[in-house]
C-alpha cells in the first residue's frame, strides 16, 4: 500500500540575508491531495530560529521536519525536528541560525501521522536517486 505525504513543503533556499534579519513566513503548500495548506513563520532568536507552523484541514497529532531538499526530493533523514503539528498548530525552536538556514536549499514536511512518518522515511531511504 502506498503512503503519502499529507502536508506542505517550502523552500527557503534564495532569501538574501537581509531577510534573514527579520521573521520570514513561507507558505505549505498541499501535496499528494491533502487538502491540508498553510505557513510556517520563520523567527531568528539569535543563534536559533523559531518555526511556528499554522495548517488549515490538519487534525490531531502530525509529526513535522525541516529536511534538506525539495519538494519533489527530500533527504530521508529529518535535518531538524519539528515538535508535531498539533489541531493545525506548531511552534519549535530550531538550534540554527535563519541566516544559515536561508543558505541551504531546505525543506519543511508535515506527515499524516507518526506511522505514516515512519513508513514515508524509509521508503524514502529504499528509493533510488
Amino acid at each position: 500500500m502506498k503512503r503519502q505525504l499529507l502536508a506542505g513543503i517550502a523552500l527557503f533556499a534564495g532569501a538574501s540575508f537581509a531577510l534573514a534579519q527579520q521573521p520570514l513566513t513561507v507558505k505549505l503548500g498541499p501535496q499528494d491531495k491533502s487538502g491540508e495548506s498553510g505557513t510556517a513563520k520563520l523567527t531568528p532568536e539569535g543563534d536559533k530560529t523559531k518555526v511556528e507552523i499554522s495548517l488549515k484541514g490538519a487534525k490531531g497529532s502530525q509529526p513535522a521536519h525541516v529536511h534538506m531538499g525539495s519538494c519533489s526530493k527530500l533527504d530521508p533523514n529529518p535535518k531538524y525536528g519539528l515538535s508535531n503539528v498539533e489541531d493545525g498548530k506548531s511552534t519549535t525552536e530550531i538550534p540554527v541560525k535563519l541566516e544559515d538556514l536561508v543558505k541551504e536549499q531546505t525543506a519543511i514536511n508535515v506527515h499524516k501521522s507518526a506511522e505514516e512518518a515512519i513508513f514515508e522515511i524509509a521508503a524514502r531511504a529504499r528509493k533510488p536517486g
